[in-house]
């Protein structure tokens, strides 16, 4: 059978294979696939922004400290950066619409629990399991954008997926205080038990697969109804041109279950100081998020449905702020690629083909840093004078409009320097990308998770200004990691890409 197989592998002409389209999905299927995994990538933000409103409420109720109830959001951030080390790597061997039905199950199991719960020990439980299905999502719905975008158009696609994902963290504090008050903190866990379930049957019916290893760029007529449908619907209505195929053609070869993989890229040269200056600027993100509600409460004498309110700049920054950079990525790296190009000898010959779309190009000497991280200086200098500003001006109870704008803009460049580093990852690491987005979020969640434990212990001893100074000066040091990746990145693929050209000839 395999013999036969590479007979007719063998017949098709070069020039056929050639012509296949990256992906089968056209514009406007992409859109409602990408539509699909940020709706899902927002139970994420749901699960953790709804709750901000109601920490003193709960705290009241379960008859504990504020300061145990923020370790909640601390267990939370914990199992929101390992969770998608499982799954992450799962999704690559076993399938994007598999990891996702695992998740949601875990996700709503934990909801109902959290909805009936009585007393703290339980809240941490729940709500760490709660984090280990929700988190997942942005793994996952990261890998599929990955395997469906060419590099050339994945920055608008990652930027839409990155504003669906974000827009929790506009409405979710405002439903969850909206909530809290009327019926009580438990309602919370009620709205996403219905919401997630309601959405899981949809998920099922309309996500197609995308692992690349499972069906190629889409084309594969599967005997497996998990895969099959509803692909074969996508494959029907499609505009692009295609060959069907019995199996993948020029696709990743499936990976074993990796569950260190993620460990691996996050401590690998070509990536730890990109993710270390991530990890650093989400955390302190998380921290001012963290302490805001806290904050407001006490320096202007806010209600729960008013504190929920606050958290809308945020999140339209943040949605605002995605949108944007997703477009300069695309238009950054079409400037790169076409100059780049243009100094190639015999690129003239290939201008109609090389400007494609639909047809991905993995060069390792293409200057893939200048087209992904120009705007990382830019963002870093913006989100430091905005953490400091609200610090300082909540310290001195200045009118509560000046933070709560300053929020805006906190939103718009760390959910931008996510969405610019994580494009980049995963067009480093390509067969490896629900692993690559694993890594994110596992060093951007365990150093969240130590500075919201901390927050309220350092504004106690030195005060909100002197705490978000502090977190300023750590930042600065993080940068460093913008300058090392820019500086050696390049080298670095380069030398990733002959190594694994050599391995694989060594194997063969």
């Amino acid at each position: 059978m395999a013999a036969e197989n590479e007979v007719v592998n063998n017949e098709s002409p070069p020039s056929a294979v050639a012509a296949e389209p990256h992906s089968i999905f056209d514009r406007r299927q992409k859109g409602l696939i990408t539509f699909i995994v940020a709706t899902a990538a927002t139970f994420s933000g749901f699960a953790s922004n709804i709750y901000f409103p109601a920490l003193a409420t709960i705290a009241d109720d379960l008859k504990v400290s504020v300061e145990l109830i923020n370790l909640t959001v601390t267990s939370y951030l914990i199992f929101q950066g390992i969770a998608p080390s499982l799954w992450g790597p799962l999704s690559d061997v076993r399938g994007r619409r598999v990891a996702y039905f695992l998740t949601f199950l875990v996700f709503l199991g934990a909801c109902v629990g959290l909805a009936e719960t009585k007393n703290y020990a339980t809240l941490v439980i729940l709500r760490s399991l709660q984090s280990s299905g929700s988190a997942s999502t942005i793994a996952v719905g990261s890998a599929v954008i990955g395997d469906i975008t060419t590099r050339e158009e994945r920055g608008g696609y990652m930027g839409i997926f990155q504003a669906g994902l974000l827009a929790p963290v506009a409405v979710g504090p405002v439903i969850g205080g909206a909530l809290a008050a009327s019926l009580g903190w438990r309602s919370i866990f009620w709205f996403l038990t219905i919401y997630g379930g309601v959405f899981l049957v949809f998920l099922v019916f309309s996500l197609p697969e995308t692992l690349r290893a499972d069906v190629g760029n889409g084309s594969v007529k599967s005997s497996n109804p998990i895969t099959k449908y509803p692909l074969n619907l996508y494959q029907k209505f499609t505009t692009i041109k295609f060959t069907p195929q019995a199996q993948p053609v020029r696709a990743a070869k499936r990976a074993k279950l990796d569950v260190i993989g993620p460990f691996r890229i996050l401590f690998s040269k070509q990536s730890v100081s990109l993710i270390l200056f991530l990890a650093i600027y989400y955390a302190v993100w998380q921290m001012s998020i963290t302490a805001m509600s806290v904050l407001f409460e006490q320096r202007y004498n806010l209600s729960e449905t008013q504190i929920g309110l606050t958290f809308i700049a945020n999140g339209v920054g943040s949605i605002i702020g995605t949108l944007i950079t997703g477009r300069i990525l695309d238009a950054e790296y079409r400037r790169v690629k076409i100059k780049y190009e243009a100094n190639l000898p015999g690129t003239e010959l290939e201008t109609g083909s090389a400007h494609s779309p639909d047809t991905q190009h993995d060069d390792p000497e293409f200057p893939l840093e200048k087209a992904r991280l120009r705007l990382l200086p830019i963002l870093a200098f913006l989100q430091c004078a905005s953490i400091v500003t609200f610090g300082w001006t909540t310290q001195y109870r200045v009118h509560i409009a000046v933070p709560i704008i300053t929020t805006f803009f906190t939103g718009w460049t760390v959910v931008s320097i996510v969405s610019v580093v994580t494009t980049y990852l995963i067009d480093i690491f390509p067969e490896q990308k629900a692993a690559s987005s694993a890594s994110v979020n596992l060093a951007r969640c365990l150093l969240a998770a130590g500075g919201t434990s901390i927050v309220t212990i350092i504004i106690d001893a030195v005060g909100v200004g002197w705490t978000f100074t502090i977190a300023i000066a750590a930042q600065v040091v993080a940068f460093t990691g913008v300058v090392i990746q820019w500086r050696f990145g390049g080298k670095w693929r380069v030398e990733a890409d002959k190594a694994r050209r050599q391995a694989e000839k060594e194997n063969e």
